[in-house]
């Protein structure tokens, strides 16, 4: 393995040249930034056949981490994944691990960074100092948040899209891409606005990226925007209210008066399609701001009810789950915890059948998946375990109908749904991994349907339909020819369309608006979305 100076005076400046050509055939590569080799293989494990992807280690790691990390390295090339060359050691120093990282993007300029959990779990609670006990290697935490920095500051200046994912410390790579993140990233991401224009929300290294429809309908985009807004860890919820407007949520990493860090959650509203979004605030963290505890918190839902309240739910350092409320008059509740059944960092909420809002979440130590809803007395929260949901790790989803929720079954990877009073209902697609995005409402044949889409294999875009409220009536998929390297989207614009969008492989939003009139779902040519402001 060679220094990242051996690797440079090897091949002198023709470096940065071959680095561009392999940018131009690949459209955008992987840069997987790890503490040490051995860290990389579950990483690596998840790539699939496309862009080339390069390693950088903060540390050269040991004879035998080496030769995992070469085994493994055989082992994409043999499923098609271009590894590029040999893996860079950039031999970081205390203090200097983010420029060192963002030296190696600078050369790289990668589309997607993958590093580790830049909050590893804790392993036991030590009773006495009441403090959580993280055995986690600390290289591998600090070489995460330098990565980020760094990934944060090179989108600055290149002003490109930059992504960044945070595998979970530990996570194997058959949990799937999904399972194994730290921050998800969101499956509501296109939303029609309250003038009926559509906009498209990312996370990314730098922050929300955001695209506009410029007129209602039509091809021509603005963006991708940055938005502004603090320095937040890259995963993103996207939520919109009885009124149209447009929530996101996210984590963000904050110092208090005496230097410790913590973290907690923070959100914006979206009033006006294409404007500056509103000012970020505080939900707080269900730890308030303990530096050693919050920083462990999950990614949080969120879901309103019939009241206009908004509901945030967090997985707490316990593995339960945290919700407090933010009444229609900007106060919020204390942070409840609700009780029952310790669950892995996945949830999902919606609204329910009774306009009251409810959480699904995958067991931690069951193929399961649990409900909260509020039942009574009025606004007691109440666990219901007796659903027959066993979800695939990372496959877990809200459906547009009330209380209903999909995933992928444990048994089958089949997709699932399942609806309030009745039991689960197959829609096929075995193949592929992750959840499955869905809209309702869209004009098939003067039906209202159900438009889906999910990602099938090696990131293709699937797409399928059935009957609002009758998914017993089967789905027929079918590959939309185009793939994306982040789960697909779908959403109704205001002329009534379904519209499927996706992130190409360059980093460019592609959209695919469906053909009215045409005998049966079919949608007109993919449009690529370049870069405007």
């Amino acid at each position: 393995m060679a220094r990242r100076g051996e690797r440079r005076s090897e091949r002198g400046r023709p470096g940065r040249d071959r680095v561009r050509t392999a940018r131009e055939g690949d459209a955008g590569g992987v840069a997987i930034v790890v503490a040490t080799p051995g860290d990389a293989l579950e990483p690596l494990a998840l790539q699939g056949s496309g862009p080339s992807v390069d390693i950088v280690c903060a540390q050269p790691g040991t004879p035998d981490e080496r030769a995992a990390l070469g085994r493994a390295v055989a082992h994409a090339a043999a499923r098609g994944v271009r590894v590029a060359d040999e893996p860079w050691v950039i031999d970081a120093e205390p203090g200097k691990t983010t420029a060192r990282v963002l030296d190696a993007l600078r050369e790289l300029r990668p589309l997607l960074v993958t590093t580790l959990d830049p909050d590893p779990e804790h392993a036991s609670i030590d009773l006495e100092a009441n403090r959580p006990v993280v055995t986690e290697p600390p290289l591998r935490g600090s070489v995460a948040r330098a990565t980020i920095a760094a990934a944060r500051t090179y989108q600055r200046e290149c002003g490109s899209p930059v992504f960044v994912r945070c595998h979970r410390a530990g996570a194997p790579a058959t949990l799937g891409d999904r399972a194994c993140a730290r921050h998800p990233l969101p499956l509501r991401w296109l939303v029609r606005g309250v003038d009926g224009r559509l906009s498209a929300y990312l996370p990314s290294a730098a922050g929300v990226l955001r695209w506009t429809e410029r007129r209602v309908g039509g091809d021509e985009w603005s963006g991708p925007e940055l938005l502004e807004g603090p320095d937040l860890l890259p995963g993103l919820e996207v939520v919109q209210d009885a009124q149209g407007y447009v929530h996101l949520f996210g984590l963000r990493r904050r110092k208090r008066p005496d230097g410790e860090k913590y973290v907690d959650v923070v959100h914006t509203t979206q009033y006006q399609s294409g404007r500056p979004p509103g000012p970020w605030h505080s939900a707080g963290n269900p730890h308030g701001n303990d530096p050693a505890k919050s920083r462990e918190v999950g990614f949080p839902a969120a879901a309103f009810d019939a009241g206009g309240g908004l509901h945030v739910f967090a997985r707490n350092i316990g593995h339960g789950i945290s919700t407090r409320r933010q009444g229609a008059d900007g106060r919020w509740s204390g942070w409840q915890h609700l009780r029952g059944v310790m669950v892995a960092d996945e949830l999902t909420a919606q609204s329910g059948g009774s306009g009251d809002p409810e959480v699904w979440a995958r067991a931690r130590d069951t193929a399961a998946a649990i409900r909260w809803h509020r039942g009574t007395p009025p606004g007691e929260w109440t666990l219901d375990a007796t659903g027959s949901v066993g979800p695939v790790p990372g496959s877990l989803s809200a459906a547009p109908d009330a209380g209903s929720v999909r995933y992928r079954y444990a048994g089958s990877n089949e997709v699932c749904v399942q609806m309030p009073g009745a039991g689960a209902v197959s829609l096929g697609g075995p193949d592929g991994t992750g959840p499955v995005a869905a809209v309702a409402g869209v004009g098939i044949q003067g039906w209202g349907c159900t438009v889906l889409v999910r990602s099938g294999e090696s990131g293709a875009c699937l797409v399928g339909a059935h009957a609002d409220g009758r998914p017993e009536g089967g789905v027929w998929w079918f590959d939309a020819g185009e793939t994306s390297v982040v789960p697909p989207a779908v959403a109704v614009d205001g002329l009534g369309r379904a519209v499927v969008a996706l992130l190409g492989a360059d980093g460019r939003l592609r959209i695919a608006r469906q053909e009215p009139g045409a005998s049966g779902l079919a949608f007109a040519s993919w449009t690529v979305v370049r870069p405007t402001v």
